[in-house]
């Protein structure tokens, strides 16, 4: 055998979907059978038509053998897609009418002999006059029906693995997993599985995921995965692993561009950390959020805003009347503001839709800077999913690998006092903490804020009060001669050691 052939023999088989064979790490290993398994409407043939055009593409002829549908529904389905199938061949396997009659049908091999059906061998018979490179096989709950015992169904599929093996081609098995259970014999009989499912949330659109069960001889990442399919593709995006993207970033700190603001963090925040801005609705955590983004994008850094609870428009007016436009540096590219909704988005279709930003497959330059605003919108629009908080805290680290700064906003329920509280708490997968709260004094609602922690570094401790005005963002000076701001009630500070108080409402 020629070099060239010992090569091509042992090279990866694609499966047309480009984020799969990321996950495979290459594609499938040649001329081996592999099981393709999910429930009705988990995207099973439209996979496996991925496949076949795939192979068309590289020159290789392809065989769809289908039991279930006929070849008509099957060409219909390709052409939903935008697909021709012409140079693949379509096999239409109808049982003849002797084999209907219920004398007939105990079984599709004879048990004395193990001898092939009559319909088993039309599907071989195929196979030898087209000799094809791709297989597909859809569907095996027709052929377990016709079996009638898990015993004669497993010799069924052993002797078609039998019969492919030395035949130089790769086969997809598709089963719809009608049995009452999980069919592990089948499962290990194929040399690789590949599990689909759609999951119906309660709101929302249909979500659906993969996962590779078992692959032999060969590395693969596992997990769950998120896809997605529209027309003409199949979108996967693969589970978010921080530590396949870790590299080195030049070290620094970005800044708001507030001078009061910088000082309370001791010069700025460092790149490759995230800050958490906490507090309760309407107080300036987005509008602070938006300046340390419009900052970045100043100075020539690139930066994005994913926003789950506010329109491109009225983000754009808020900022205008804030005398802090954005229309310029949206234009320019350095600044991107792009509105998610959550009810048609899976976690790990947003984590690939923020990596493509952070690392642009056009090898671009990435963004600097993500603002996620809020964790609310994003957290309660999916409330059935059980690891969001794990997601997240991968997400975070893979952007502090990048040297991103990111910006969590969350918002708390109530207004005033103690009885303030997040939905989730967060704070623990954030470096770095600012928390905003009103005050009541001389009686005005007033807002302030102070930083909780920074890991990264060291911090000012005081409080200071926050204002929102036609000239942007102030902040005054500490608030000193004030006790218990974060209660919503503060005293006036007791002087030279009195114990009396005042309610700072009462100050003129």
């Amino acid at each position: 055998m020629s070099e060239n052939a010992t090569m091509t023999d042992h090279a990866d088989v694609r499966t047309g979907i480009p984020e799969l064979d990321h996950i495979l790490q290459g594609g499938l290993t040649p001329n081996r059978l592999y099981l393709v398994e999910g429930t009705p409407g988990s995207g099973k043939t439209t996979l496996a038509l991925q496949y076949l055009i795939e192979g068309r593409r590289c020159g290789e002829k392809g065989l769809y053998v289908t039991l279930s549908e006929t070849r008509d529904e099957l060409i219909a389905a390709a052409r939903s897609h935008g697909w021709s199938l012409d140079g693949i061949e379509v096999f239409e396997l109808v049982a003849p009418e002797e084999e209907l009659e219920p004398e007939n049908q105990y079984t599709m091999f004879q048990p004395p002999e193990m001898e092939l059906t009559i319909t088993t061998k039309a599907v071989l018979s195929e196979v030898e006059r087209l000799r094809p490179n791709r297989i597909v096989f859809d569907s095996l709950s027709e052929m377990r029906l016709l079996a009638q015992s898990p015993l004669r169904f497993r010799r069924q599929v052993l002797a078609l693995k039998q019969y492919f093996t030395g035949k130089k081609c790769t086969v997809l098995l598709l089963d719809d997993k009608t049995s009452e259970a999980q069919d592990l014999q089948l499962q290990s009989i194929a040399h690789g599985v590949i599990s689909l499912e759609q999951l119906a949330p309660e709101y929302g659109t249909e979500r659906r995921r993969l996962r590779i069960i078992k692959m032999r001889g060969r590395q693969y990442q596992g997990g769950y995965h998120d896809f997605v399919i529209s027309r003409g593709r199949t979108d996967v995006f693969p589970r978010l692993v921080a530590s396949d993207h870790n590299r080195g970033f030049a070290r620094g700190q970005l800044k708001s561009g507030i001078k009061a603001v910088d000082d309370l963090l001791c010069g700025g925040i460092e790149l490759g950390t995230s800050m958490l801005l906490l507090g309760p609705a309407g107080v300036g955590k987005s509008t602070l959020g938006i300046q340390y983004a419009r900052n970045a994008a100043l100075q020539g850094d690139r930066a994005v805003v994913f926003t789950f609870d506010e329109s491109l428009e009225t983000m754009l007016q808020r900022m205008s009347g804030l005398g802090t436009p954005l229309e310029e540096l949206i234009e320019s590219g350095l600044l991107r503001v792009l509105p998610i909704d959550p009810a048609e988005l899976s976690p790990g279709e947003f984590a690939d839709i923020i990596r493509r930003a952070v690392e642009p497959p056009d090898g671009s330059p990435g963004a600097k800077v993500v603002l996620i605003d809020s964790l609310n919108g994003y957290l309660n629009a999916m409330p059935e999913e059980r690891f969001l908080s794990s997601q997240l805290h991968e997400l975070l680290t893979y952007l502090g690998h990048q040297g991103v700064v990111t910006f969590l906003i969350v918002a708390q329920h109530g207004v005033l006092g103690s009885g303030m509280h997040a939905a989730v708490d967060t704070s623990y997968l954030a470096d770095s903490v600012i928390l905003f709260r009103y005050f009541e004094a001389e009686g005005e609602l007033r807002q302030a804020l102070s930083v909780l922690k920074k890991r990264s570094g060291a911090h000012e401790r005081t409080i200071r009060e926050f204002q929102l005005g036609s000239t942007g963002i102030r902040v005054g000076e500490p608030l000193r001669h004030l006790q218990g701001v974060l209660s919503g009630i503060p005293m006036i500070q007791a002087c030279e050691g009195s114990s009396s108080s005042t309610n700072a409402q009462a100050q003129t």
